[in-house]
């Protein structure tokens, strides 16, 4: 039954729950985009290449939180006190609200709801054998692992070189969370995951 439920029901599940979504997000996406348009210059959405399911890349969207040119180009993750990231920005991170726009990548196929947060190619090069496993699935808007490191931002903050600390430290400790919940992943699973990054998500906005 759950390999069946990889297979088909996932799926299903994804398209329904993001349709629904989007519907009821419509008054959210039209504040934040206008919030968007107001706080700085640039386009709504931010655009980058991920890699998705068997190595494929796909255009990730998300609602633009940072500056259009930014000085740090090279820093290819966020940390804490980025100052990259623009007042709305800031306020879209701290609610996840930045991340409504992936409900289109779930509907074409490229994501799915509860999965692996996809990576820029250059960090999936420097995967290992057991690592690239992580590449048989579609990568998710919220997971295990996205939920353990909540609080990633803070931490990369607090390093002094927070890509080399990304790469050695938090990325092979989320693909191993992620490679293990897709031993066990069935729909009663996925439905928890998702309420409880509900849950988290208002619980960790309220608390910033």
């Amino acid at each position: 039954m759950r390999p069946l439920y990889l297979l088909i029901f996932k799926r299903l599940l994804d398209v329904a729950l993001s349709i629904v979504g989007i519907i009821f997000a419509i008054p959210l996406i039209i504040c934040c985009s206008i919030a968007i348009k107001i706080d700085t210059p640039g386009p709504i959405f931010f655009r980058q290449t991920r890699v998705g399911r068997n190595g494929q890349p796909f255009t990730l969207l998300k609602f633009r939180s940072m500056v259009t040119e930014p000085q740090n180009c090279e820093l290819q993750i966020t940390v804490s006190g980025d100052p990259r990231v623009t007042r709305v920005g800031h306020w879209l991170r701290k609610t996840k609200l930045d991340e409504v726009p992936q409900l289109l990548n779930v509907i074409r196929g490229d994501m799915s709801l509860v999965g692996p947060r996809p990576e820029v190619p250059e960090y999936v090069s420097e995967y290992n054998l057991e690592q690239k496993q992580i590449l048989n699935f579609k990568p998710g808007i919220t997971g295990p692992a996205s939920l353990s490191f909540i609080e990633e931002e803070s931490m990369l903050g607090s390093q002094a070189n927070p890509d080399s600390f990304y790469r050695k430290c938090i990325l092979p400790r989320k693909l191993a969370i992620d490679l293990a919940y897709f031993r066990t992943a069935n729909f009663s699973q996925d439905i928890k995951l998702l309420l409880l990054t509900l849950v988290t998500t208002l619980d960790h906005s309220s608390t910033r």
